[in-house]
């Protein structure tokens, strides 16, 4: 089995879980109710959903002034596209 087989499937899974928390906190949040931790709305960025949390963020207008969010989101997403550029140059 080759990874990508596993990696993007992987990919879209925890990008549609990052909007679909991001979007539950931010209702929790409207109705005053119990709220997602900012750890694991940052785990999940970290482990993959960077691009679904930063497109959740501006469609939920969501932890847009928080500044680890603002700029940590974007920054985890560069880093992680940075590695991805990484592994997938040869190393001639």
């Amino acid at each position: 089995m080759d990874l990508h087989e596993i990696f993007l499937p992987y990919l879209a899974i925890i990008n549609v879980i990052a909007i679909v928390v991001y979007g539950c906190d931010k209702l929790c949040a409207i109705q005053h109710r119990w709220r997602v931790p900012e750890k694991t709305l940052l785990a999940i960025a970290i482990v993959g959903g960077s691009l679904g949390a930063l497109f959740a963020m501006s469609l939920f207008h969501h932890k847009t002034l928080h500044l680890k969010f603002k700029y940590g989101v974007p920054v985890i997403l560069i880093l992680q596209l940075a590695g991805l550029v990484w592994l997938h140059t040869p190393s001639n």
